[in-house]
């Protein structure tokens, strides 16, 4: 239905954007923030047909889809408000002092934006992560022009909701190049875009082997370029002995309903469960099997990632030493995931690497430790996490420091007795984690803090206050919070 764009078509895309990014990159924090607001009614305007256009190209059901626009809509109105308030420029100003010897001189700091930010859009969040989703409001809170390269399982969708953008900037008077977007299933489109010299970052969501691809293009430019890639978790979740004693069963059937949420399909699904051998772990297991049996199968996003489930799931559960625990019993359909509980011993995790690998879908495996000392093994063996959780009583957790050392060292989310599904999107979420979750886990795509993805630091040496940018001229007439010679104010300077 969208063909795939040329690389000319590619070259006008990004050439426009680059002569947007310098007029852009010049509009006040009020003016991103109202055209984010823009976007914003503009989607919330496409009302119910483009709910019904998504259910029909991703197999989401329409609450998830009317809940999922709505935090979509949140984001954007909840970034337009941090970028409005200027917290996220980290603006540091030390005033001379000319008696000082050598003579101190006046430095101002704060966040410039980067350039064109190209955008991939997530499959498994046709709203959320994708064409008006959370990489693209951040961009815009920076200054940045904005691709997005659609995901092709809901190419329709993208579509529609760049047209909301492209509404909101005409109404906005915003430059023409402020925003593009393009269609592409071929890895050349994508190739073109990151390589392109015009493009100064890349957001990305979806799986390992994508994210690193566009990482590894945008470090073999001639100019690197950062590559904010959200490649997929197992989310680990430790059973810990006191906790497990008190409340087995109740935790089987918490993590049940969290593994098979959303047919699995969400980068933060616990998709590996680990504890120590005991009656209490045999509880849990049985309990846990018991209600992925009753949990019938559910058709996934596209017939591309049901079959990578199929895929996975099959190579997982014919490994040497895993035991199938439970399978739905219910009758599945093409496309669908079948709700799946493995097992396995410490040993056998530890000694084979495919079993730390993500299983996208509703499929989860129990990791047995003979002893707390595999059970930290076993941590130190994980890769970088998007979360790891700790289902533990207070004892548990000051009698384990070693493991919960291990494993906060492994995570950007670190719960405690709750689930990894649902993330919150507020300025404390952290929602990155250490490589290969992600290609840089000091930073969030969740949370006005990824506005700071896009934006880089620059030091004015010296300026007299008539040149010097708005946010950090001596009279403070947009009142942000700036660091004065060590003290955080909104004051001006006298």
């Amino acid at each position: 239905m969208f063909n795939d764009a040329t690389v000319d078509e590619i070259n006008v895309v990004m050439d426009k954007a680059w002569k947007a990014f310098h007029l852009y990159r010049k509009f006040s924090l009020k003016q991103r923030a109202d055209f984010m607001l823009a976007i914003a009614a503009e989607l919330a305007a496409c009302g119910d047909d483009l709910i019904f256009i998504v259910m029909k190209e991703t197999n989401l059901p329409e609450a998830r889809l009317r809940g999922e626009r709505t935090r979509t809509i949140f984001q954007l109105t909840s970034y337009a408000a941090a970028c409005e308030d200027g917290t996220w420029l980290d603006a540091r100003i030390d005033t001379a002092d000319p008696g000082k010897t050598p003579p101190k001189p006046d430095l101002r700091k704060m966040l410039v934006p980067l350039g064109p930010v190209v955008v991939f859009g997530a499959s498994n969040f046709p709203f959320a992560y994708s064409t008006a989703g959370g990489d693209t409001a951040c961009a815009f809170a920076a200054g940045c022009p904005v691709i997005i390269k659609a995901h092709p399982a809901h190419a329709e969708t993208s579509e529609i909701v760049a047209g909301a953008i492209l509404r909101a900037a005409k109404k906005c008077n915003m430059p023409d190049g402020i925003f593009a977007h393009v269609h592409g299933a071929s890895v050349e489109t994508g190739k073109s875009l990151v390589m392109h010299q015009h493009t100064k970052a890349v957001g990305f969501t979806g799986s390992f082997s994508g994210g690193k691809q566009l990482f590894d293009w945008g470090n073999q430019r001639k100019e690197p370029i950062p590559v904010f890639a959200e490649m997929g978790s197992v989310n680990p979740v430790f059973l810990l002995p006191e906790k497990l004693k008190q409340s087995a069963a109740e935790i089987a059937k918490i993590y049940a309903a969290s593994v098979t949420l959303g047919v699995g399909q969400f980068c933060t699904n616990p998709g590996l469960i680990i504890g120590i051998e005991s009656d209490e772990l045999q509880i849990f297991i049985a309990a846990l099997g018991e209600e992925i049996k009753h949990n019938a199968p559910a058709t996934m996003l596209h017939p591309g990632i049901a079959k990578a489930f199929a895929e996975k799931r099959e190579k997982a559960l014919t490994q040497k030493d895993v035991i199938t625990v439970a399978v739905s019993e219910s009758e599945s359909k093409e496309n669908q995931g079948i709700p799946t509980i493995a097992s396995a011993s410490g040993q056998a995790f530890i000694n084979n690497p495919l079993l730390h690998q993500e299983v996208f879908g509703p499929y989860s495996i129990v990791i047995r430790c003979k002893d707390m000392n595999e059970m930290i093994e076993v941590s130190k063996n994980l890769e970088g996490q998007l979360t790891a959780t700790l289902i533990a009583s207070e004892n548990d957790i000051r009698n384990n420091d070693e493991l919960v050392e291990a494993v906060k060292n492994i995570c950007g989310r670190f719960i405690l007795n709750n689930v990894p599904t649902g993330v919150e999107v507020c300025l404390s979420m952290h929602h990155g984690g250490p490589y290969p979750a992600t290609t840089d886990s000091r930073f969030t795509s969740v949370g006005a803090d990824g506005i700071k993805r896009f934006a880089r630091p620059i030091c004015f040496q010296n300026w007299g206050n008539d040149l010097l940018p708005q946010e950090l001229k001596n009279e403070n007439a947009i009142n942000i919070w700036r660091t004065i010679n060590t003290e955080l104010t909104k004051n001006s300077i006298q």
